[in-house]
């Protein structure tokens, strides 16, 4: 029974409130409001998701149903959202769903989804570096400097050029320079991160909007019919590809949840909110409902202005909103030229508030003994981890440098998902084991609305493919390994220590 001895809620409640002057050691500063929570989860979720999967998923899964996909993502995360809500307000401390999974679920599944967002933010913040570097290639590109493409992939990587020449990577030297740049960032202080994630945010929201409102008027309606193109399936490496049909629409709803991790970084914030029984409902729910109808808006306007069969081959690259702005009229042409240091102004944020939340989750972990004390040492002046801060910029800047960019893929949408259906499910146990637990927000309907939360993440998890799934084993195993071996033994639970 020890692997679920559960971490009871006043002592979560009480070492989150704590002091310096109680502890004699450095803390987190609590310095973010409502409106900070809020572009902190618009600044990760308006990212990759909007300017790359929008033509990935129109192409190869859903055509124009990729705006249906997006509504069912929305929904699927609009249920979780109450759920952690309702938990951020009940709970308000950092480490997120780990925490919450500690103290309705136990120690073992809190270690499994501490893990497991660990995995989750790391290979975001991977996965958008990888996609940083396309596009600061082609800024260099319109600034008529050219970059040597061997420094922009990794050794496993190769370009084929126009002429036929193929070129071999070296190292993705860019993708690891931003890594490293946003980390540095985050060392410097969480009131200055969140000061240049609002810049980032305001940038990058004006171009959507742009987008939205000047496309609009030009959409060719024949694009948008048939909504659902039919089905058309094909044998890849030995599975069963679906395209189209509701089975492609679902199967890219369960590939755009990558899009939408940024309101659960949220909740890795709330050591460091004013006041976050309050401030983190708004932050989680305020910044999910804004992206999500920003979402539905641009792949609507985007699939309207070009036939979905324009976006094949354009994976991870700018075709996709570029080839859409080409079929606006030449008076209009400048938006192009913004798209570019908008996307690379909106993928610097997702980066760096992904980095923050695997941080802010590993300083929980740690201080509950199941990690080394390395993670949780606050820098004494700027309150910032900073050495767990700059291991994670070398670890994850050495693998953008090294490792192939399609290697990161779906891993981070079946991370987020399985963090959600434990959210979904911890909510209805903390219902009936702490009923008169104090809670600012409560979400309604419990058990149904967490039922249905769960539901729909483990079906979307459903359709995504076997090699993300072996993915995730062999990573769980390699976690499970980890706390057998070290966390379960050093567990100041397990300990009795307080």
């Amino acid at each position: 029974m020890s692997l679920f001895r559960k971490k009871p809620i006043e002592v979560i409640v009480a070492s989150a409130c704590s002091t310096e002057a109680f502890y004699d050691t450095p803390t987190l500063k609590r310095s973010l409001n409502a409106f900070q929570l809020v572009t902190l989860g618009i600044g990760v979720v308006i990212g990759a998701g909007l300017f790359s999967l929008t033509g990935k998923v129109a192409a190869d899964n859903a055509g124009p149903g990729v705006v249906l996909s997006f509504v069912v993502s929305g929904i699927a995360c609009a249920f979780a959202g109450l759920c952690y809500a309702e938990f951020a307000s009940a709970v308000p401390v950092a480490g997120s769903a780990y925490s919450y999974s500690y103290a309705t679920m136990g120690e073992l599944l809190a270690w499994i989804i501490g893990w497991d967002l660990v995995m989750e933010y790391a290979i975001g913040a991977a996965t958008v570096a990888v996609s940083w570097s396309a596009y600061f290639v082609k800024f260099c590109h319109q600034m008529n400097v050219d970059m040597p493409l061997q420094l922009a992939l990794s050794p496993f990587d190769a370009e084929k050029l126009a002429d036929g020449t193929v070129i071999h990577g070296i190292a993705n030297l860019p993708a690891a320079a931003i890594v490293v740049l946003m980390s540095l960032l985050l060392m410097r202080g969480t009131k200055e991160s969140a000061l240049f994630n609002t810049i980032m945010v305001a940038v990058k929201l004006m171009i959507v909007l742009l987008v939205i409102g000047i496309g609009w008027a030009y959409i060719n309606p024949a694009n948008h019919s048939p909504m659902i193109p039919e089905r058309l399936s094909e044998v890849v490496n030995g599975h069963t590809i679906y395209h189209f049909g509701w089975q492609g629409v679902l199967t890219g709803a369960g590939m755009i949840f990558f899009a939408y991790i940024g309101f659960d970084a949220v909740s890795t914030a709330a050591q460091e909110a004013k006041n976050p029984q309050r401030d983190l409902p708004i932050g989680i729910l305020g910044s999910l409902f804004i992206c999500t109808i920003l979402y539905i808006l641009f792949s609507w306007v985007i699939t309207g202005l070009a036939n979905y069969t324009e976006f094949r081959g354009v994976v991870d690259k700018l075709a996709p909103v570029a080839t859409a702005l080409s079929h606006l009229p030449k008076q209009f042409h400048w938006l192009q030229q913004l798209i570019v240091p908008a996307i690379l102004a909106g993928f610097s944020s997702v980066i760096m508030v992904l980095l923050l939340g695997q941080s802010r989750v590993f300083i929980t972990m740690s201080q509950d003994g199941l990690l080394p004390k390395f993670f949780s040492d606050i820098h004494p002046t700027r309150h910032t981890p900073w050495k767990s801060n700059a291991l994670f910029a070398v670890v994850v800047g050495v693998a953008v440098a090294l490792l192939p960019g399609n290697l990161f893929g779906e891993m981070c949408s079946v991370g987020t998902l399985l963090a959600f259906v434990l959210v979904c499910i911890g909510v209805i146990v903390l219902r009936r084991t702490n009923p008169d637990l104090p809670r600012k927000f409560r979400c309604p309907w419990v058990p149904v609305v967490p039922i249905i939360g769960a539901v729909l993440c483990l079906g979307m998890m459903a359709f995504l493919s076997p090699d993300t799934w072996l993915r995730l084993f062999i990573w769980m195993a390699a976690g499970l390994i980890i706390y057998f071996t070290y966390g379960r033994k050093r567990s100041n639970l397990g300990n009795g220590q307080p």
